[in-house]
């Protein structure tokens, strides 16, 4: 669709070129403007027009070689007006930024489909409160404290996928998850957001977390938590982690500008306020 609009935007932008600059385009609408008016007259008034003869169409392709060569600067300065704007629209557009725009969710595999639609799985136990008050916990993520893992604020069919990721995680591939925040108020959001763009650039219910259809998750190893992905295993396990999200129909913040590879959402049309 951009590339249609970008493509219709620089035909008009030629067309309006030629006809303000080039005689021959302004010549050209004038006889074909003549021409109708002659289609639409009564057949006794319509006058017969006689077809350019070739040394005529010389004439006029002439024209524009002359003009151009004459005003070479201009011409380029024209080209590069109509041209820059389409490409640097093309170059920079992506599909979020169209208005209502719903990326459209991975549809689950058969045997993912089936273990939805089978087996209710049930939170893990929750962790102490000191273990999310480490110097790492505090270095990455501030404030964590104070997040709400309470899974019954979740989505119900949200909290079913997060739950079903968690036991793949562990019985394929031997990572145990923990829940860093599931549910976000729209005034921890707030504060959140004052904090700056590197903590989050989502303000009150602009973000999937204050409908319980989203979750930042880590790792539990030799009773710590595991965060930061500077740790090779712990970047191994987010990779692992949100390749099983998107399996599960799930959207994964690896894969953004500003990746936050502990992140999954599940997104609704018709949930987020515009």
């Amino acid at each position: 669709m951009l590339i249609f609009i970008a493509f219709v935007y620089f035909c008009l932008a030629c067309s309006g070129i030629w006809l303000a600059l080039f005689p021959s385009g302004r010549d050209f609408l004038g006889q074909w403007w003549t021409g109708m008016g002659q289609r639409r007259a009564p057949p006794p008034q319509r006058a017969v027009q006689a077809a350019p003869r070739p040394a005529e169409w010389r004439r006029w392709g002439a024209r524009p070689r002359k003009f151009v060569r004459r005003h070479a600067l201009a011409c380029a300065a024209g080209v590069l007006l109509v041209m820059v704007p389409s490409l640097l629209a093309l170059l920079m557009s992506h599909p979020g930024m169209l208005p209502g725009y719903e990326p459209s969710s991975v549809a689950p595999d058969a045997l993912v489909a089936e273990l939805l639609n089978g087996e209710r799985l049930a939170p893990p136990v929750a962790l102490p409160p000191m273990a999310f008050t480490t110097v790492e916990v505090e270095q990455v993520r501030p404030m964590l404290v104070d997040a709400s893992r309470n899974w019954t604020l979740l989505d119900a069919d949200f909290s079913q996928r997060l739950l079903l990721a968690f036991k793949i995680m562990k019985e394929k591939h031997g990572y145990e998850m923990a829940l860093l925040e599931g549910y976000r108020s729209p005034a921890r959001q707030t504060l959140l957001a004052s904090m700056g763009s590197h903590v989050t650039s989502a303000g009150a219910f602009q973000s999937w977390h204050q409908y319980g259809l989203a979750a930042d998750c880590a790792f539990w190893r030799d009773g710590k938590l595991v965060i930061s992905e500077k740790d090779p295993w712990a970047m191994r396990g987010y990779q692992l982690y949100g390749e099983i999200a998107e399996s599960l129909g799930l959207t994964w913040g690896g894969r953004w500008t500003m990746m936050d590879f502990g992140h999954i959402e599940l997104r609704r049309a018709g949930v987020m306020r515009k």
